[in-house]
């Protein structure tokens, strides 16, 4: 704390004319306060004793203030962050310039960076490790609930709306494919085993949530009807609940709204008993307080419908509670997950319909069991972090983007990137620009 102060004090003197007022008045304020409990030691001590001790302060001191100064040389100063700035700016119109231009789209080994494939369904093993474009505007009216933040980040970043094809993704899509359709086989004529309840494991920054949007966007191009849930944490922080004593759940009807209203204006489909999947939601939507009740049989009155392939996918799926029943004036109970009403009704993996969850994982947390309650046994499946030839094509594509500088960037540089993240797609981004 004190380090930092002397740091924020010496630096902002670099920027003021009055340097010399402030460097000596925190100096003596911290050799001070920071030898103060030393010296009332040493006040009992003969005199020659207390004037050892203020020897000893100065010999301290002394350093001290070298060692900060020299720290601080490191720390930018306000005419960087202008020249930051002016570098940014002049990236972007570096970029706007160069769009066309195809020969700057050159990967490892002088592949191309793009592949030719225009839509996600067709997709082959030969695309992996290339780029693809999308519209933002496409994006954003297929995933009307929200991009994941992962994905806005990476657009906002690289000044370029790319998603990197990963063979993990490609074999997550091809096995719902192949639960609507049986009679598809692999690459190598091969039939293996499909899934219909998937748990996305993998640690944090792994891509699971972006490979989650990717698998809506390409299911509802073919007409399937998707439930999507970008921010499964919503669903237990945040927001107002209640016990409702005929369930013995805690409803939380602000978050049973949010889920409810992606179908708000949807294609209505005829259910059972004469019943319409359209009138369900619009019943819970208005009054909001009502869509507790209705996102219970919400889900069993979807999978009535046997016209169209269902999914649900779901990030963020497990998750704690932040709600707490009090117990007394200054203690609470802290409520589990699945004694609220909204996840109880779609947490649970144990039946027949085709559903998918991403963890998201925390370094608070820890690893969690690997038998999960109301989830099937072999549902777990790992995705991983950038292998080595992922994170070729990830950094030269920052190349092309202008994160890296064109003239200092090398193998050996993009390989201690992707080693000192552990191809971590997030911490690669941040480590981007440190190329030099």
């Amino acid at each position: 704390m004190l380090r930092s102060l002397l740091k924020t004090a010496i630096s902002s003197s670099k920027l003021n004319s009055t340097s010399t007022l402030l460097i000596p008045t925190t100096t003596n304020l911290l050799s001070s306060s920071h030898f103060s409990s030393k010296a009332s030691k040493s006040s009992s001590s003969s005199s020659g004793g207390a004037k050892g001790s203020k020897n000893k302060i100065k010999q301290k001191t002394k350093p001290s203030s070298t060692t900060a100064a020299s720290q601080t040389e490191d720390l930018p100063t306000l005419d960087e962050d202008i020249d930051l700035s002016l570098d940014d700016e002049s990236r972007v119109r570096n970029l706007s310039e160069e769009i066309n231009d195809k020969s700057l789209d050159v990967g490892l080994n002088g592949r191309p960076l793009f592949t030719r494939t225009k839509t996600i369904s067709q997709l082959t093993r030969k695309d992996t490790c290339f780029y693809m474009e999308f519209s933002l505007d496409e994006l954003n009216e297929v995933l009307p609930e929200g991009l994941p933040e992962g994905m806005t980040k990476e657009f906002d970043e690289a000044k370029r709306n790319g998603l990197l094809v990963r063979q993990n993704f490609l074999e997550l899509r091809d096995n719902f494919r192949r639960i609507v359709d049986p009679t598809l086989c692999s690459a190598n004529g091969k039939v293996p085993k499909v899934r219909k309840q998937i748990v996305l494991d993998g640690p944090a920054s792994g891509g699971k949530s972006i490979a989650l949007a990717m698998l809506v966007k390409w299911a509802r191009e073919q007409g399937w009807l998707v439930l999507y849930v970008p921010k499964g944490k919503e669903w237990t922080h945040g927001g107002y609940f209640y016990h409702n004593p005929q369930t013995e759940l805690w409803d939380t009807p602000v978050q049973a709204g949010g889920g409810l209203g992606w179908m708000r204006g949807g294609d209505s489909m005829t259910m059972a008993e004469r019943f319409q999947l359209f009138h369900l939601v619009q019943a819970g939507i208005s009054p909001p307080p009502a869509a507790g009740g209705v996102v219970i049989p919400l889900r069993e009155k979807i999978y009535l419908g046997k016209n169209i392939p269902v999914l649900f996918c779901i990030a963020h799926w497990f998750t704690f509670s932040e709600y707490g029943e009090p117990v007394t004036v200054r203690s609470s109970r802290p409520i589990h997950s699945k004694e609220l009403a909204t996840v109880r009704a779609f947490r649970s993996m144990m039946h027949d319909n085709m559903m998918v969850g991403a963890f998201s994982h925390s370094t608070a947390v820890g690893k969690l069991r690997k038998d999960l309650p109301d989830v099937p046994v072999d549902a777990r499946v790992d995705f991983p972090r950038y292998s080595l030839n992922e994170a070729a094509s990830v950094c030269y594509y920052y190349v092309r983007q202008r994160l890296i500088r064109r003239e200092v960037f090398s193998d050996e540089k993009w390989k201690k990137i992707y080693y000192l993240s552990n191809g971590n797609g997030a911490e690669m981004r941040w480590l981007a620009p440190f190329i030099r």
